[in-house]
């Protein structure tokens, strides 16, 4: 309960920046509870003019801050307007401040809405840039545990759900039971028995209101795993629609999401209709309430010797029913709350995940690479197995270094850790004598440039693809890079040259197009350590062609990792690192391995090279 309490809390954090319209917003609240008890107050005098049971008031009262006295100081006014000018003068001049004191209610009302809009979508924006900061942040493996439609749901429909059902409420919160307080202040100084009583019979209702409300968030929880279900299947039928259709599975797809959407329908009919009751719930329940304090009250005003007139009651039971709407809306808002919490549960276990790839406070700073990157007897593994075993490998600065080997045999995971996508379980990795831990990670990732076999481009110009992170590029730093990677000549065919929108993940270009534009953005970043992981094997032969060209200009002068399932394309790299079973098997030149006649060479007869 505390760590729900706790999340609450939280999010209403995220209003913090805001505060001063949130202030604004309390302020004309209270001048609307100031302006609606004022005209509730009203109605004494004004029943008692038309009733006339009350004797002309000829002596001021003396100031003070209690009900009494505005009562009696209104009786006064209107005494001197009936004795100066007659019943009907008074009767004008009741009027004419009652709709005085119901515009300016109105308008302090609008007023503090206007100022509750900046709190309620401020704050929602906050949590959105936190969210998506935090998925900025969160480590490669916290993806390969979560579902993309799942963390899709997270930042769009939990979001939404917390904005209308949590902060819509926001000024409920503040508002509400602060109207309730004052109200029940002033039906406390005009009857403080018959205000007990309501006192007594009022928790009775909020009790049975908080047990649906429980049940509503528990259900709501399960809607939006549901719906998360159903992104997942909506963005991989997207991506796999080629596979569907290929293997004539439209009506299996088809028919998966159609149950989960049947799922989805259900839970939301039990959500609705949950949340449906609080309305005729609650208004049963204030009927009911009004009809006992009619009864209480009546015989208090029918008993001999009664403090409480008939036009006071009346008065006491307009006011007591003022609140009953801010009570109703509370109810209504608690419902809200309960089921919009379960979202936030969801949005925290985002926030709260852990990062894992630490940067330490006293990090070091990196602008350079001098020497030579070590590999010392580095551990690592994703879950139980582990994927790398005891692997020790130097790399001096200027080499170029290939590394092969089956599938499954740590080739990516070795190169993965070097920009720390993750962490070493044991040993060291070393950058020019320093641990990679202790350096800053920003300063770490900036020294290397990678290509990796899947062409990561995003649906924007072919300028700001090549641009990609870096903000101060000049066209002609831009254009030379595209040369250098062999684009520029594809690219100015294209219709509006680097103009050119490349469509999503660059589906208007062809895969060799796509992989040249990725080496132009690592050229343009100019690293002094490139990473390629196999950057050319899902390429034809031709395009194969072009971008090892490519490759070749850009290794020049520089430090280079090849990942390499195509042993062609290693033949002149200064060393080959061959990996089996996340171990070094084989280590050597192209022609060392060859008469090795071990793993390497076995790879390469398999491969049919001559």
């Amino acid at each position: 309960m505390k760590k729900k309490q706790n999340n609450f809390y939280r999010i209403l954090s995220f209003a913090k920046p805001f505060w001063s319209y949130a202030l604004l917003n309390v302020f004309f609240n209270l001048l609307v509870i100031v302006f609606s008890l004022f005209s509730l107050a009203l109605l004494v005098p004004f029943l008692n003019l038309l009733f006339g049971t009350e004797e002309l008031v000829t002596i001021k009262p003396a100031f003070a801050f209690n009900t009494d006295t505005l009562l009696g100081y209104m009786n006064y006014l209107i005494s001197r307007i009936i004795i100066s000018e007659g019943h009907r003068a008074a009767l004008v001049f009741i009027c004419l401040v009652l709709i005085t004191s119901f515009f300016l209610r109105n308008l302090a009302r609008f007023m503090a809405s206007y100022f509750m809009a900046n709190v309620r979508v401020g704050s929602v924006r906050e949590m959105r840039n936190a969210i998506f900061s935090k998925l900025l942040i969160l480590p490669l493996s916290f993806y390969h545990k979560n579902k993309k439609g799942d963390i899709l749901t997270r930042i769009t429909n939990d979001v939404q759900e917390v904005e209308y059902s949590i902060m819509n409420y926001l000024e409920m919160l503040i508002r509400d039971p602060i109207t309730i307080l004052a109200f029940i202040a002033f039906m406390f100084s005009m009857s403080p028995q018959l205000t007990l009583f309501v006192l007594v019979i009022l928790p009775a209702a909020g009790f049975i209101i908080g047990r649906i409300g429980r049940v509503l968030k528990k259900a709501s929880r399960q809607g939006q795993q549901r719906m998360a279900e159903m992104l997942s299947t909506v963005e991989e039928s997207i991506s796999g629609l080629r596979i569907i259709k290929a293997f004539n599975a439209i009506v299996y797809s088809d028919e998966k999401y159609r149950d989960q959407n049947r799922g989805y329908a259900r839970i939301l009919t039990k959500i609705y209709r949950r949340r449906d009751l609080s309305s005729p719930m609650s208004e049963f329940l204030s009927a009911a309430v009004i009809t006992i304090v009619l009864w209480f009250g009546g015989n208090m005003v029918l008993a001999e010797n009664s403090s409480l007139g008939a036009a006071d009651f009346i008065t006491y039971i307009i006011i007591f029913s003022q609140i009953l709407p801010p009570a109703k809306s509370f109810s209504q808002g608690f419902y809200s709350i309960q089921k919009g919490m379960a979202s936030v549960e969801r949005i925290f276990e985002i926030l709260d995940a852990e990062e894992v790839i630490i940067e330490k406070p006293d990090a070091l700073t990196v602008t350079d690479f001098t020497d030579k990157i070590e590999y010392r007897h580095v551990h690592f593994s994703y879950g139980h197995d582990e994927v790398l075993k005891d692997v020790c490998l130097t790399i001096d600065k200027g080499k170029v270094i290939a590394i092969v080997g089956e599938s499954g045999g740590g080739k990516s995971t070795m190169v993965d850790l070097l920009p720390r996508f993750y962490d070493v379980t044991s040993g060291n990795i070393l950058l020019d004598g320093h641990d990679l831990r202790d350096m800053k990670i920003d300063g770490l990732r900036s020294l290397m440039g990678i290509v990796t076999q899947e062409s990561i481009l995003f649906n924007d110009t072919v300028y700001n693809n090549i641009a990609f992170g870096s903000a101060h590029a000049s066209p002609e730093a831009v254009i030379e890079a595209a040369k250098i990677a062999n684009a520029h000549h594809f690219i100015m065919e294209m219709a509006y040259g680097y103009d050119t929108t490349i469509g999503d993940r660059g589906s208007n270009l062809s895969g060799g197009q796509r992989q040249r534009l990725n080496i132009a953005r690592a050229v343009l970043k100019n690293p002094a350590i490139l990473i390629f992981d196999e950057a050319t094997s899902s390429l034809d032969t031709e395009s194969e062609r072009l971008v090892q060209e490519a490759l070749a200009k850009v290794m020049s002068n520089r430090t280079a990792i090849i990942i390499a399932h195509r042993l062609s394309t290693v033949q002149h790299a200064d060393e080959i690192i061959v990996m089996q079973k996340g171990q070094i098997a084989e280590r050597g030149t192209h022609d060392e391995l060859l008469k090795k006649a071990g793993v390497y060479k076995r790879l390469y007869d398999l491969q049919s090279f001559n």
